[in-house]
C-alpha cells in the first residue's frame, strides 16, 4: 500500500494498521534525508501550508514549520494571539480567508476538541490536526510509537505505561490509539483524580502505583502535570504530587531491569522527572524531538500527494 486511507490527519482513531506502517517507512527515508549535509528535498516545490495555532505552542508549531521547509512547501504562518479570532472572527472565516489565498493543507492546533474535524466538513483544503484541546495530538503519538520501534526493534508486543496527567492530556489518548493499534499493552499510571472516569473502557490497565507500573513496562512516557488546563486543584501540591508520581535516578536505579523513558515535552523538571533521568542513557527525549520532524514530513508528504492526485 502506498497511500494513506484517509485524507486529513484528525485522530489516530481514524488511522488503520497501514498507515501507521506506511508512515513510519516514509519517515525513514525522510530521517535520512535530515542528516545529509543538503537537509531540503523539492518533494512540495507546489504546495502552500498554512500553520494556524490558535493555542501557543513552541515546539510542535517549529516542527511543522521546519519539516515543512524541508519539504520545500511555501508556509503560512498564523497564530491566533496576534489575529483578528480576538476581534470575534470565527474559525470558518479565518479558513477561509486563508483558503482564499489558496492554501492546500492547513495544520492546525486549537482548544476545542472536534475542531480538526469540523474544518475537514467545511473547507477544501487537507487538515492536520496539531490538538486539539484534551481530544487527540496524533503526530505526538505517531512520533512516540516510531522512537519506541527505533529503540526497541518494533511496537508489537511492548509493554508501555503512561504517567501522570492523563485527564487533560491529548498525548495520551492519541497514544493509547496508536500503541494498541500496533499490539503494544497499555497501562496509565497517576493520581486517581487525573484518570478520566472512563480509561477502563479503553482496555488499559490502570495502575496508581508507580513503582509497580515501572516493573511492568518497558517504556514509561511521563506527562508533565497541565496546570494551564486546571480549573481547580486535582492533588495537593507540585511536592507531593512528585513524591508519588515523579521519577528520579534512584527510582530507576532500583527497579529489577533498564526501561526507556519518553517525555513529549515540554519537561516541568524535578516535577514528573529529574534532570539527571531526563539528560540520562536510558531517555529517548531527544530523539522524540528529533523523530518528530521526520514523522511529520512523512504525513504532511503522504498527505500532499493525495492532494496532488
Amino acid at each position: 500500500m502506498s497511500e494513506l486511507s484517509v485524507n486529513h490527519l484528525l485522530g489516530i482513531k481514524y488511522l488503520n494498521k497501514q498507515d501507521i506502517k506506511l508512515i513510519f517507512e516514509t519517515a525513514d527515508h525522510f530521517k535520512e534525508v535530515i542528516n545529509r549535509p543538503i537537509k531540503k528535498v523539492p518533494s512540495l516545490r507546489d504546495i502552500t501550508i498554512a500553520n494556524l495555532f490558535f493555542e501557543n505552542s513552541t515546539r510542535t508549531k517549529l516542527s511543522f514549520e521546519l519539516a515543512e521547509k524541508r519539504l520545500s512547501a511555501d508556509v503560512l504562518n498564523f497564530s491566533s494571539s496576534q489575529s483578528s479570532v480576538k476581534k470575534g472572527e470565527t474559525l470558518i472565516d479565518t479558513v477561509n480567508n486563508i483558503l482564499s489565498m489558496k492554501v492546500d493543507m492547513v495544520v492546525m492546533r486549537h482548544p476545542n476538541p472536534g475542531a480538526g474535524l469540523f474544518l475537514s466538513k467545511h473547507v477544501k483544503a487537507s487538515i492536520v490536526n496539531a490538538g486539539d484541546g484534551a481530544h487527540e495530538h496524533p503526530t505526538q503519538a505517531l512520533l512516540d510509537s516510531y522512537s519506541i520501534r527505533e529503540k526497541l526493534g518494533e511496537v508489537k508486543g511492548k509493554k508501555v505505561v503512561i504517567v501522570g496527567d492523563i485527564l487533560h492530556s491529548r498525548v495520551a489518548l492519541s497514544n493509547i490509539f496508536a500503541l494498541q493499534l500496533q499490539g503494544a499493552e497499555v497501562m496509565v499510571c497517576g493520581p486517581k483524580t487525573l484518570l478520566p472516569k472512563y480509561i477502563d473502557k479503553l482496555g488499559v490497565k490502570v495502575e496508581t502505583d508507580l513503582r509497580k507500573a515501572l516493573n511492568w513496562c518497558d517504556v514509561a512516557n511521563m506527562l508533565r502535570v497541565q496546570n494551564e488546563r486546571m480549573d481547580i486543584s486535582y492533588f495537593p501540591s507540585t511536592r507531593e504530587y512528585t513524591q508519588q508520581f515523579g521519577v528520579n535516578k534512584e527510582l530507576l536505579e532500583s527497579l529489577n531491569k533498564e526501561i526507556t523513558i519518553m517525555h513529549p515535552g515540554p519537561i516541568n523538571r524535578g516535577v514528573e522527572i529529574t534532570s539527571d533521568v531526563a539528560d540520562s542513557g536510558q531517555s529517548i527525549i531527544l530523539d522524540q524531538v528529533q523523530n518528530g520532524v521526520a514523522i511529520r514530513m512523512a504525513v504532511i508528504y503522504l498527505l500532499a500527494s493525495k492532494i496532488k492526485q
